[in-house]
């Protein structure tokens, strides 16, 4: 472990760190995938000669390298090696596909594409379309006729490149937003938020000597880089990958790496804990686990029943790293509650007016950085979209939040998740967590859908798998909620469905149910003569 200082916090910098750490600790590892291993002096050997090969291919500063593979280390080395040029990388998701996809990569306007064998069929299909004709292929590059292969871009040899004019505020990423409520963005972030960020989660975690982190997080998410890759080589300690997230096998890769430290988003966690119980679910390596979005009935019992410390849920997104945060020494934070804002911020809770509301209300989170690149820095080639996310100095996070009397804040939905009915926002989240605590739900999504009294107010429908072999009908699962939680949680449609639109990392593509909307097999409180008590 060797835990990186820089007296100048304008000398962070991605690349310097590696450099650091392979000059502070040479031999100890950073990276595990599979039964091959890197040291840090590896990982910094393999960067400056992949650097030099970039460089080859024209390379440069401000320019941008995209990627569209799978997790493995060579995609860590090529984003460190983009970043000692002074390059910008920006990963696409795995996922797209056909128009979606040529679209994402041209709107990257990348000076360098790269794939890997398995993606390179997807790629085949849209490489007409694609404006930059610079493709390189990580494994077979005949998968892509005329694509330089990527391990000829290694310069053996190869001396650390020139640092120097390079700051803590300049882009070193373009992360394209998931797209949950709508077409995604390209977020600018620079080498400072990632600091940031990491020694904000690491305080979390209380990371030791010996402490091992494991992540199955697909590398185009933000929440990979935070939470493990760059966690582990500013905090030196090992970082295990493995290519995707495996109910089957998630423990038992734990206990291969000998890892004590991972990440689960969306409803990993959540197919974790609906596996059928065995009585060794806690005998494995793993002692801390952050698993966003952690419903709170589940919680005690999932750390109970895997023998794991599950660490706070704060609140970020690629935008804003670190809104809401725990302090590592704090002891009496609420139930439900994701912390208070970071001191980095001012920040205000407003209504659709711009006001702000009161304890206990929910409200958009607005957030003012105090000092400079703590917050992204603006959306790639939209400067509409940049303005539109701000009101004057304030950044407007989409994110609705309560806050109690002792400045303690409560996620309640994104902005545009939240139903508004007769007058009132009712948070989907909310209502989710309440459908889940009924033993039948495997996973479940609320959502608005157009109401049939007044234009400008939706409807609440919630969408539910059932865990399998289990039976529960639409009006038992209203009575359920009813009797758990307000009235007005009571959805007035209710769905069984066989799967969700989730993305890659289990997130609800919400926008896709909002256009899918109602459908033949839909329940119909109002037609049912269902009615919620008071």
């Amino acid at each position: 472990m060797n835990v990186l200082q820089f007296e100048n916090i304008e000398d962070r910098h991605l690349g310097r760190a590696l450099a650091l750490q392979a000059a502070q600790q040479p031999d100890a590892t950073y990276l595990m995938f599979g039964a091959t291993h890197y040291s840090f002096a590896d990982a910094n050997r393999k960067v400056n000669e992949l650097a030099a090969g970039l460089a080859a291919l024209g390379l440069g500063r401000g320019d941008r390298v995209a990627f569209y593979m799978s997790s493995a280390p060579e995609v860590i080395f090529l984003a460190l090696a983009s970043n000692k040029l002074g390059a910008i990388w920006t990963p696409i998701n795995s996922d797209y596909k056909g128009a979606w996809l040529s679209e994402t990569i041209n709107r990257s306007r990348p000076k360098i594409m790269v794939t890997d064998t398995e993606h390179a069929a997807r790629l085949a299909e849209v490489r007409d379309d694609l404006e930059t004709g610079n493709i390189v292929v990580f494994g077979d590059s005949t998968a892509l006729p005329g694509a330089t292969d990527f391990n000829s871009l290694y310069r053996p040899g190869a001396p650390e490149p020139d640092l120097s004019g390079q700051s803590y505020g300049d882009t070193c990423a373009i992360l394209w937003t998931s797209g949950t409520t709508g077409r995604s963005k390209g977020v600018m972030q620079s080498h400072n938020v990632w600091f940031n960020a990491v020694a904000s989660g690491d305080a979390l975690f209380g990371t030791k000597p010996g402490d091992v982190i494991y992540s199955v997080l697909p590398m185009y998410n933000s929440a990979a880089w935070v939470t493990s890759i760059l966690r582990a080589l500013i905090v030196g300690i090992p970082l295990a990958i493995d290519s995707a997230f495996s109910v089957k096998h998630f423990w038992e890769r734990v206990d291969y790496y000998g890892a004590t430290q991972s990440f689960t988003l969306g409803a990993m966690h959540m197919f974790l804990w609906n596996a059928p119980e065995k009585p060794d679910d806690a005998n494995h390596s793993l002692r801390k686990l952050m698993a966003v979005p952690m419903p709170a009935d589940v919680a005690g019992p999932f750390s109970e029943r895997f023998g794991v410390e599950l660490m706070p849920q704060g609140l970020g997104q690629s935008e804003m790293m670190q809104l809401v945060i725990v302090l590592p020494d704090e002891t009496s934070l609420p139930r439900g509650s994701c912390g208070k804002p970071s001191a980095a911020l001012d920040v205000r809770l407003v209504n659709d007016q711009g006001e702000d509301v009161a304890d206990g209300e929910p409200g958009e989170l607005w957030v003012r950085p105090k000092q400079p690149f703590v917050i992204f820095n603006g959306y790639f080639d939209a400067p509409e979209a940049t303005a539109a996310a701000y009101e004057g100095e304030w950044y407007k996070t989409g994110d609705m939040l309560k806050r109690n009397a002792d400045g303690y804040y409560f996620f309640s939905d994104r902005k545009k998740d939240a139903v508004r009915l007769k007058g009132r926002n009712i948070s989907t989240f909310e209502v989710e967590m309440v459908a889940r605590r009924h033993p039948a739900i495997a996973d479940c999504a609320a959502f608005g859908v157009p109401s049939d009294i007044l234009d400008s107010e939706t409807e609440l429908k919630l969408n539910v798998i059932l865990k399998p072999g289990a039976e529960l009908s639409p009006e038992e699962l209203a009575r359920f909620i009813n009797d758990n939680a307000p009235y007005f949680f009571v959805p007035r449609y209710i769905e069984l469905v066989e799967s969700l639109p989730y993305t890659p990392t289990n997130k609800v593509q919400k926008f896709k149910l909002r256009e899918a909307g109602l459908g033949p097999n839909t329940w119909d409180a109002a037609k049912a003569g269902f009615k919620a008590q008071r």
